[in-house]
């Protein structure tokens, strides 16, 4: 029910948990998505609902670092193994009964230059958005990927997403220059695909037209 304020002394009182819209919208929330490749859209969907689920009131790091742990393979690979996985997601789902209950009335804001925050994410959440993005433009891409962004997470030391990191004995800073491998050999393995198909398609236009019935060549031979 809402509340008008002043009416009997109390102000408003923000909602423990976030609207939808206040997650699902902000200024620049479908130009963003336009630059986020169909995998990592489907990470952010996830991360807004567990946002959403849990009660907190903006999407973190730690949101977005558990959608790509349980979403990407490629993100799983860059790690040492799937026990130090395994460690992670676990400490993870602890969030919402545990270590996790303290960021609920605190802002994931690492004091960095202010970034457009759109409705619903954390200043760290949204620059590493914006971060993924860039990196993708860098490399001449429209879209990000799941990479992208989780270079762009752990490249921010006060990132909820990298103290879950340093608690399950993973360091970002061994991290990241793995990251940047996978990015260039996976980069790579597409061009060499599309190459590949470029060149069969070029074979067989070629194969179908090199060889032509000439009219009438038969009756004169």
């Amino acid at each position: 029910m809402t509340r008008i304020p002043g009416a009997d002394g109390v102000g408003d009182v923000p909602p423990r948990i976030p609207s939808q819209s206040a997650a699902e919208s902000g200024p620049h929330r479908t130009e963003l998505e336009a630059g986020l490749s169909d995998e990592l859209a489907s990470v952010v969907s996830a991360a807004r609902r567990r946002a959403l689920r849990d009660g907190d009131r903006q999407i973190d790091t730690a949101h977005l670092l558990h959608s790509l742990l349980e979403s990407d393979q490629g993100v799983r690979a860059v790690f040492d193994g799937a026990p130090q996985v395994a460690r992670l997601l676990g400490y993870l789902v602890q969030r919402s009964i545990g270590y996790g209950l303290r960021w609920q009335s605190a802002v994931e804001d690492s004091g960095a230059v202010p970034v457009v925050v759109e409705a619903g994410w954390s200043p760290v959440a949204a620059g590493a958005m914006e971060g993924a993005c860039a990196r993708a433009g860098l490399r001449g891409e429209a879209r990000a990927r799941c990479l992208d962004l989780l270079a762009a997470i752990v490249a921010d030391p006060q990132a909820r997403a990298v103290e879950v990191l340093r608690r399950a004995g993973a360091d970002a800073r061994v991290l990241l220059p793995r990251i940047e491998s996978a990015l260039r050999n996976e980069c790579a393995d597409e061009c060499a695909d599309e190459c590949a198909g470029e060149q069969a398609d070029g074979s067989a236009g070629r194969s179908a037209g090199g060889y032509r019935t000439v009219p009438g060549a038969e009756s004169s031979r």
